[in-house]
C-alpha cells in the first residue's frame, strides 16, 4: 500500500472517529461539515442492507433530524473493526461494527436502549481534499431496551458533592 493509500485510510479512521465525538457531544455544526451535501440515510431493520429508499437525503437534513431525536438524550456510539475498500483515488467503502447507547428523557418517560449493529458507508474526496460520509446505512444485529437510566452528561462523579448523611 502507497503512501498516499495509507494516508486515505487514516483519514477515513479519523473521520469516523470525529464521526463518534461530535454526535455523542452534540457538535452538530462539526458533525455536519463531515457529509457530503448530498448525503442519504438508510436505516434498515436487518442484519443486511435492504433499504431502497432512503429515511433522509441532504446533509443538513440527517443533521436536522438526528440532532431533534436526540436533543435530550446522552448517547455513547463507538465503531470498530472497519472494513475500508479503494473504488477509486475519490470514492471508499466501509464497514463498522458499531456499538450504541441511547439514553433519553421525554414528557413520556423516556427509553434507554444499546444497540449492536454495522454502519456501511460509502465516501468521497472533495475538491478540498477531505473525504466525508456520503452514504450511510445503519442495520441492527440486536437492541436491547430499557427504561431510561437517568443518566447527566458531562458530570464526572468525582465532581458530584455527596452529602454526608
Amino acid at each position: 500500500m502507497d503512501d498516499e493509500r495509507q494516508a486515505d485510510r487514516a483519514a477515513l479512521q479519523e473521520l469516523k472517529a470525529r464521526y463518534f465525538r461530535f454526535l455523542d457531544t452534540k457538535q452538530w455544526a462539526s458533525w455536519r461539515a463531515l457529509f457530503t451535501d448530498d448525503m442519504v440515510f438508510f436505516n434498515d431493520e436487518a442484519a443486511i442492507p435492504t433499504s431502497t429508499e432512503p429515511m433522509t437525503s441532504g446533509g443538513d437534513d440527517f443533521v436536522e433530524i438526528i440532532s431533534s431525536i436526540l436533543a435530550n438524550a446522552v448517547t455513547v456510539h463507538q465503531g470498530h473493526m472497519p472494513e475500508l475498500r479503494f473504488v477509486d483515488e475519490r470514492n471508499a467503502t466501509g464497514v463498522w461494527a458499531m456499538f450504541d447507547w441511547v439514553d433519553s428523557s421525554g414528557s413520556d418517560g423516556g427509553s434507554s436502549m444499546q444497540g449492536f449493529g454495522h454502519y456501511h458507508e460509502q465516501y468521497r474526496k472533495g475538491d478540498d481534499g477531505q473525504w466525508r460520509i456520503a452514504e450511510l446505512r445503519l442495520t441492527r444485529l440486536r437492541v436491547d431496551s430499557s427504561p431510561p437510566t437517568g443518566a447527566v452528561t458531562n458530570v464526572a462523579p468525582w465532581t458530584r458533592s455527596v452529602s454526608a448523611g
